[in-house]
């Protein structure tokens, strides 16, 4: 599996109040929502009144797909002229992460923390 993501900040010139900005934020963000199959939130710059941070994440199988498609959302941004983009920053890593120090291979999967097995093959009982 591969994880992307992608973070964008920004600068709402014409806000005056943190109301203005949230519109122009919730805007594009929704833009984005609607036109590209991604998870979008303001994850940073909450209190100020022109600046915002946006953090987007996808998933799939395909590296090159899953970054072409967040240079997309970055390029739409940028696009939209409802703000003026500051940065962006985009990064894919692959899970598990195989490559990692340490790495045994398939006889260790049972030890992986999403396994629902227990190490004898029996299935784990939760009590809620």
């Amino acid at each position: 599996m591969i994880v992307g993501v992608a973070v964008i900040e920004i600068h709402v010139e014409d806000a005056r109040s943190l109301k203005a900005k949230r519109g122009v934020v919730r805007s594009i963000t929704g833009r984005i929502r609607s036109r590209f199959n991604v998870s979008v939130a303001e994850v940073g710059g909450q209190g100020t009144w022109q600046r915002a941070t946006i953090g987007i994440s996808m998933t799939g199988n395909d590296e090159t797909a899953v970054r072409r498609s967040l240079r997309r959302v970055v390029d739409f941004v940028e696009e939209t002229h409802l703000a003026r983009l500051l940065a962006s920053d985009v990064e894919v890593l692959r899970m598990p992460l195989e490559a990692a120090p340490g790495y045994a291979g398939d006889e260790e999967e049972a030890d992986w923390p999403w396994t629902d097995e227990e190490p004898d093959g029996e299935g784990s009982e939760r009590e809620d």
